[in-house]
């Protein structure tokens, strides 16, 4: 490898160990995922005799946090993407075999690729602080507990009655869980982002819950176009077409969790807030299908709450051809 070429770097993330691949076809180098591994992995990434040009890592659960964030820290561009976006890359290089080696080998290949792009600060913005971080883990565990909820739930209603009583004190348990949980987040979000809160639930439909989601998991909220953070959000229409046929459009990707506030959130808000009430139902009205009439809602409310952030500005309802009528 030259001094002149520039070095992309792909690491491959397992929750014990880190596999670092310099290129396509570098040998791979193995390390701890703790702190003396991610030491001693920026010091290789920093020992190059030329610069490291971007270290892609991909999503795994949370194991890559924090060898991202020492990374990023550290001064060096880190992008960490979705897992499926590195398999589909992957598989476009003919790799289908998936192997450690391989897979660094990969994400070292896709960063070169990702570094020429115009929108690369896209996959390198900043990760979230360690107030973010936490209050990303109650809304996660709040999200793992309601789950845990419905299971019994299920359970109780099938189970035989010898089981009941263990599956009613699991109950009592999970519901004592959460109103310590909700009570967590109400503390954290008042102490920590306060005024952001109050600036998107004054928005009807806008409830603490999804607002909380949105702070927690939505962090480029009001950082990115209207068309980047649907995409992000997994809102955003995709096309499918080829040739002469026009395939209808439909969301997929983004982040699931977002998504399913936004659905709860636009749900309301076709009820109880003016705007989204009208486009809603001009849309039914045009013949389009109530379901895509409500992630048409759920866009619209993320782009209305995405140019207030950004403009640091409460809801307008002139800006919609509505009188104010709070």
């Amino acid at each position: 490898m030259g001094d002149s070429q520039p070095i992309y770097a792909g690491i491959d993330v397992s929750k014990a160990t880190l596999e670092l691949a310099l290129g396509p076809q570098a040998q791979v180098l193995s390390f701890d995922n703790d702190s003396t591994g991610h030491a001693a992995l920026l010091k290789a990434l920093e020992g190059m005799s030329t610069p490291v040009a971007l270290v892609v890592l991909e999503a795994t659960g949370g194991y890559e946090f924090a060898c991202a964030a020492h990374l990023q820290s550290a001064g060096l561009a880190v992008a960490v993407i979705n897992p499926r976006q590195a398999r589909d890359f992957a598989r476009a290089m003919g790799h289908l075999a998936k192997t450690d080696r391989i897979d660094a080998q990969g994400l070292a290949h896709l960063a070169s690729v990702l570094a020429v792009r115009d929108d690369l600060k896209r996959y390198t913005a900043a990760l979230p602080d360690a107030k973010q971080q936490a209050l990303r883990a109650l809304v996660v565990r709040r999200r793992q507990l309601l789950q845990m909820r419905v299971a019994e739930e299920n359970h109780l209603n099938t189970g035989v009655a010898t089981a009941k009583k263990s599956i009613r004190a699991m109950l009592g348990s999970i519901s004592t869980q959460l109103r310590h949980i909700d009570e967590d987040i109400a503390k954290h979000v008042k102490l920590h982002c306060d005024a952001l809160a109050q600036q998107l639930t004054a928005v009807d439909g806008m409830g603490p819950k999804t607002t909380a989601t949105l702070i927690a998991e939505l962090p480029e909220l009001g950082k990115l176009s209207r068309r980047q953070i649907s995409a992000l959000a997994g809102v955003a229409p995709m096309n499918h077409d080829s040739g002469k046929t026009k395939g209808k459009r439909s969301v997929q990707g983004g982040r699931a969790s977002v998504r399913t506030a936004l659905y709860m959130a636009a749900l309301v808000a076709t009820r109880y807030n003016p705007v989204i009430k009208v486009f809603y139902q001009r849309l039914v009205l045009a013949g389009k299908p109530k379901k895509l009439a409500l992630v048409a809602c759920m866009r619209k409310l993320l782009t209305i709450l995405n140019a207030m952030v950004r403009d640091n500005k409460p809801f307008n309802f002139a800006i919609h051809g509505l009188p104010d009528l709070t």
